[in-house]
């Protein structure tokens, strides 16, 4: 994994998306400002920081305001195929959550940050009650496999409470907003409790 910087200055790459902590982004990189950063990340391998935007697009438009969420997550790159002309489709991992202090929006539309790390999950073992969660979450990856590429990295941690609520979080069919929330939750034996929750609404997982 890239160690992240001392410094506490990152690019930002805000998205339509929340990224989570060992998460998979694919990009579809075509603007000059983004081009320019992920080479830079891949040449100097240091990470970009991911976060949702709230208002604007992802497309840079003249005199658009744009705001983003105050907590990301920062990502490295794993991937990069440049075989189109001008366009990089890159494979990207998330890394470590971070609170943005301050940004700025430089000339050529690129935002830099000044960011506080939030400290990883801590590996914890799902409770007992949400055992089911992991259990559902295997038999997803298995159909998964079935039909196509599974949008989940390796190495599958099925006894890590924190992995396993975070990896539902990226598939749920949740508002924008609400993943945005259930990443910033410091405790994550409280983001699995949540997933479980809707789970049992939806049927997914069996209530005892």
């Amino acid at each position: 994994m890239t160690a992240v910087p001392e410094s506490t200055r990152l690019a930002l790459f805000p998205l339509q998306s929340v990224l989570f902590p060992d998460g998979l982004l694919g990009l579809k990189v075509f603007e000059a400002r983004y081009l320019d950063l992920i080479s830079t990340c891949v040449r100097d391998r240091v990470p970009f920081g991911v976060v949702a935007l709230r208002q604007g697009q992802e497309v840079r438009r003249p005199g658009e305001r744009v705001e983003f969420e105050a907590v990301g997550c920062s990502a490295e790159v794993i991937e990069i195929d440049g075989a189109q002309p001008g366009i990089l489709h890159a494979r990207c991992r998330g890394v470590q959550r971070f609170n943005v202090r301050s940004s700025e929006q430089q000339p050529g539309g690129l935002w830099v940050a000044e960011v506080e790390w939030i400290e990883p999950d801590e590996a914890a073992l799902p409770a007992e009650e949400h055992l089911a969660c992991a259990q559902a979450l295997a038999a997803l990856i298995r159909t998964m496999r079935t039909k196509g590429p599974v949008p989940f990295l390796e190495p599958y941690r099925f006894e890590d409470a924190g992995w396993i609520a975070n990896r539902w979080c990226e598939v749920l069919p949740i508002p924008l907003a609400a993943r945005q929330k259930l990443m910033e939750l410091p405790d994550p034996q409280v983001r699995l409790k949540l997933v479980d929750q809707f789970l049992k609404q939806k049927g997914i997982v069996q209530a005892p």
